[in-house]
Formats: structure tokens, C-alpha cells, sequence
């Protein structure tokens, strides 16, 4: 179950991850009112449950409350497209205002569950705010793994070695690691597939923030988090995939005329 980067965050505030100061806004009057707080200048972001959204203008920068007004009446007037989307598009119903920091570098980290090796893995990366798969592609020694043991969880020493496979200043390698192990936490205990944080901001005050997330939680989990402000934005997803769904079905929407209706994913695969 996919989550909104405000839900994200807040999943991984309530674990002790800092995150910028900001609240979700659903019109106009809502949206000046913010970014009002915060003396006019912030930052928009539409929320939908696809990457890309910097490129594709869902992500911008504002100086006045005015400004904030403009940007958020062109958000909320319908669909944006991104890479990650169809050519429809998704629906922007809700858009989060946050507070504008002054960053000096911009890092990655995830913690996810591979599935190949049947461990869950912290990756990280000093080359944030890109995407993830291209460094891979391009720069793969950029890409730091390590493997969790999970009989024992993430180690501080762990933590520390990716904190010096970064480059982070020694000063900043205790903030470090106090959140890597608080995102780690939060990945346990609420069941999550993926916890990504992309960029993981390093301030010119010298903090850390989780300038942007991300977060999956296991659906086969799902009766066993009670949280109500985790719940899905089934309006991110199309019509029919939703009357999957609540039937307790899988449904792919491919290209094409035919249909394959089976009972798992290796046999279609084998039937495609």
C-alpha cells in the first residue's frame, strides 16, 4: 500500500526522523493560510503516488502568499503527468506547503525488502535528488548496500560505515545515524515494503532532514496497522483497479485485447 510523501512523513516524524515543518492543504483559502505561517515563502508539492513530479512542475518553489495562491490553483485544476504516470495522468486533491530550507547537499537512503536475497537492505548514496535507477546505471560504485541481518536488525556500526562511505562531516555522523536507525525502526514496525528518502538534506545549519519520502507498507500486513492516517488514497488509482481491489483481486491494466485471468504471478508470467 502506497502512501502520500505527507503520510510518509509523518510515519517517520512519529519514529524520530526529522522532517521539514509543514501541513496538507485541499483548496486555496487552506493553502494561503500556510503559507502565510511561513511568511509567504515555501515550497508546493503536489501529492499523488508517482515519482517525477520536479520535472513535471509538481514541486515548486514560492516567495509570497500570492504566489503560493497561483502555483496551487494550477496544481489543483486537474491531472499531472509524470514519467511513472500514464498519458492520463493522476488526480492532485491534496498538496503539501513546507517550509523553505537552505540546503547545501542532497543525499540518498531507502531501506527495502529484497526479494532476491530474502533480506532487507539500507541503500544510500551521495548522489540524491536524482533518480536512483539512473546513478545505478550510470555510477553504481555512488550506490552503498548493506544487507541486514535479520536476527540481529541494523547495527550502529553500520550505520556509521555508510555515514563515512557518504563523505558526511564527523559532526554530522551521530544525527546520522540516530536517523537511519529511527527510519529503520519505522520500517519494522510498521510492516513496510520501502521507506525512501530522497533527498536526505544536509542544511548550511548543519541538520539532516527528510526533505522528501516515500513509503510502502506490505499489504498482507495490513490488519495489523491500526493507524488511521496511513490509510490509501484509492483516488490515485483507476476506477477498475479499485473494484479489484476491494473484491479482494489483483488487476494489471496492460495494452491489448486480451485478457489472462490466473491464480498467481509465476503462472502469468508463464502464460504471457
Amino acid at each position: 500500500m502506497k502512501l502520500h510523501e505527507y503520510q510518509s512523513k509523518a510515519l517517520l516524524a512519529k519514529y524520530g526522523v526529522p522532517v521539514p515543518k509543514g501541513e496538507v492543504a485541499s483548496n486555496i483559502n487552506e493553502v494561503c493560510k500556510i503559507a502565510n505561517n511561513f511568511g509567504g515563502k515555501c515550497v508546493v508539492k503536489v501529492q499523488i503516488h508517482a515519482g517525477g513530479r520536479g520535472k513535471s512542475g509538481g514541486v515548486k518553489l514560492v516567495d509570497s502568499v500570492d504566489s503560493a495562491s497561483d502555483v496551487a490553483k494550477t496544481m489543483l485544476s486537474g491531472n499531472i503527468v509524470t514519467l511513472q504516470t500514464t498519458s492520463e495522468g493522476v488526480p492532485v486533491n491534496e498538496l503539501l506547503i513546507e517550509e523553505a530550507l537552505n540546503v547545501v547537499e542532497e543525499l540518498y537512503l531507502s531501506i527495502l525488502v529484497d526479494g532476491g536475497l530474502g533480506r532487507v537492505i539500507v541503500m544510500a548514496s551521495e548522489a540524491g535528488g536524482m533518480e536512483i535507477e539512473q546513478v545505478a546505471e550510470d555510477t553504481p560504485e555512488k550506490i552503498l548496500k548493506v544487507v541486514i541481518d535479520p536476527a540481529i536488525g541494523l547495527m550502529s556500526y553500520q550505520a556509521r560505515n555508510l555515514a563515512i562511505g557518504l563523505g558526511l562531516n564527523k559532526e554530522l555522523h551521530g544525527q546520522f545515524i540516530k536517523l537511519l536507525l529511527s527510519a529503520f525502526n519505522a520500517f519494522i514496525q510498521t510492516d513496510c515494503s520501502l521507506i525512501e528518502i530522497n533527498p536526505l538534506a544536509v542544511t548550511a545549519e548543519g541538520r539532516l532532514l527528510a526533505i522528501d519520502a516515500k513509503a510502502s507498507i506490505d499489504d498482507d500486513a495490513l490488519f495489523r496497522q491500526k493507524d488511521e492516517s496511513l490509510n490509501y488514497d484509492s483516488r490515485q488509482e483507476p476506477e477498475i483497479e479499485m473494484l479489484a481491489r476491494t473484491s479482494g483481486l489483483s488487476y494489471v491494466k496492460l495494452d491489448g485485447d486480451v485478457g489472462c485471468l490466473v491464480n498467481g504471478a509465476g503462472l502469468a508470467m508463464a502464460t504471457m
